[in-house]
């Protein structure tokens, strides 16, 4: 777990989640769906990725036939900041999401996320009732805290959860953009070697470390991006949009010599507008 305790002045909200999930095939549902109780994981997840191309042409399964094999989060406060991968590489879904709605029953965060409305988020819904795990206070929607009625994770306009992608493009669906170009040509890193298309056959091949470590690139990616909207909105001064990015170089140099992903990732970030050259 990568960490700093350092105070920043910002008019940021007190605490910040930006989060990532990968997933793969959800084997042991398809199995039980397509009635392929007999069949070997590849081949049942073949079957899946077969059906969807029959859908719709592509390969990208519904939500409730992906499976979290690992949740990524940037979490920032006043005087904290961390980067780190929920539960250990072989941590079973189930505790992987139940840490995530525990942060937020907790914390009670701003949630940020690259396209979470349109992915990240149904996933981990689907997942959850799978799993039977509780969230009141994610789901609540006015019932049991008034100001829930006005700001909640669920609705879409709402400032709870600020999905970067959706908020960026105006809500229209012709306008998206990929987190990878968009961090790439704000001077990001983007993708650092893998990007989602690979994680089934990481996975596959047992490289847990691989993916929680692709899913913590997309999380400072995405953090990164989301610094500098907090700057055209507004809520950061050049200073402070400086202070925060000079805060995450030092946290990443610190864990560099044992998250080498964390050394590949400073390499690649430019300095860009309101940071020293």
């Amino acid at each position: 777990m990568s960490e700093t305790t350092k105070p920043s002045s910002s008019a940021l909200p007190g605490t910040v989640f930006v989060f990532d999930i990968e997933t793969v095939p959800d084997i042991t549902g398809g199995r039980h769906l397509l009635g392929l109780e007999n069949l070997a994981d590849t081949e049942v997840a073949e079957a899946l990725f077969f059906k969807r191309r029959q859908e719709n042409g592509g390969e990208l399964l519904r939500a409730h036939l992906q499976r979290i094999v690992a949740i990524s989060v940037v979490m920032r406060t006043v005087d904290r900041l961390k980067v780190w991968s929920l539960g250990g590489p072989e941590a079973p879904e189930e505790e992987l999401i139940r840490r995530f709605f525990a942060g937020i029953e907790e914390y009670r965060p701003t949630l940020v996320s690259w396209n979470g409305g349109g992915f990240d988020l149904p996933v981990l819904h689907y997942r959850a009732l799978l799993h039977g795990v509780s969230a009141p206070r994610y789901w609540d929607t006015g019932d049991q805290d008034q100001s829930s009625r006005w700001n909640n994770y669920l609705s879409r306009f709402h400032w709870r959860h600020l999905d970067l992608m959706d908020v960026l493009s105006a809500w229209q669906p012709r306008m998206v953009a990929p987190l990878a170009e968009i961090a790439v040509l704000l001077g990001f890193p983007g993708k650092l070697g893998m990007d989602g298309s690979k994680v089934w056959a990481a996975f596959q091949a047992g490289d847990i470390a691989g993916i929680r470590h692709y899913c913590e690139t997309d999380v400072l990616n995405t953090y990164l991006i989301y610094l500098r909207f907090e700057l055209i909105r507004g809520r950061l001064s050049a200073d402070g949009y400086q202070r925060e990015g000079q805060r995450l170089r030092e946290l990443l140099t610190t864990d560099s010599a044992t998250k080498p992903h964390f050394g590949e990732f400073l390499a690649a970030w430019r300095p860009t507008t309101g940071e020293d050259n």
